[in-house]
């Protein structure tokens, strides 16, 4: 190795061990508070700071109450604060099989596998007392649990929760349901799949 290729490399080595050394700016050694610590700075002789007043966390402004909590004025709603699609529907039939199935069956009779297994009976969605319950009842006791059932409201999204509504209401008017409110032509596959 020549002189030169011997200086370069030594300047560059050198520069390396200078960069290496200025990158550590003493950032792991920061001023901070240790959560709840006391501090002078403030008047109040807090470090953790009060949110300002009216702060509310992006996404959960929750400004329409019907949506939210199934009530309007406190009293539970008649109506479905979003469309009842076939979407939905369908959604409403997945989530209900997945975390009310398990205890209320796949027809809401009360009788799922935890129940087989020893589990509290829930009543059967098919008495008179629930099928003429209002969707926003529903939603509540979903959201919010009831008696032995405990609430899903961190488990369920809402919308989510609404489309289970939508599925129980249509379960329930399948298993009650009168021969006059099926239409002519889907009678007519009903008697004769009865007949086989």
């Amino acid at each position: 190795m020549n002189t030169k290729a011997r200086g370069r490399l030594c300047a560059c080595g050198l520069a390396a061990v200078l960069l290496a050394s200025g990158c550590r700016q003493d950032m792991h050694d920061q001023p901070r508070y240790k959560p709840f610590a006391q501090s002078d700075f403030f008047a109040d002789r807090r470090s953790a700071r009060p949110l300002v007043d009216g702060t509310i966390a992006r996404g959960h402004l929750r400004d329409d109450a019907v949506l939210y909590t199934g009530k309007a004025a406190g009293t539970p709603v008649d109506a479905f604060p979003l469309a009842v699609t076939a979407a939905v529907m369908a959604r409403g039939q997945e989530r209900f099989d997945i975390f009310c199935s398990p205890c209320h069956g796949r027809t809401g009779a009360g009788d799922g596998m935890i129940v087989r297994r020893g589990y509290r009976k829930p009543p059967t969605f098919h008495q008179d007392r629930l099928r003429q319950a209002a969707p926003g009842y529903t939603f509540d006791v979903i959201t919010n649990g009831f008696g032995a059932m405990p609430d899903y409201a961190q488990q369920i999204p809402v919308r989510d929760r609404w489309a289970i509504v939508a599925y129980i209401k249509a379960l329930q008017r399948s298993q009650n349901a009168a021969a006059g409110s099926v239409p002519a032509g889907a009678r007519a596959a009903l008697d004769a799949a009865g007949k086989r």
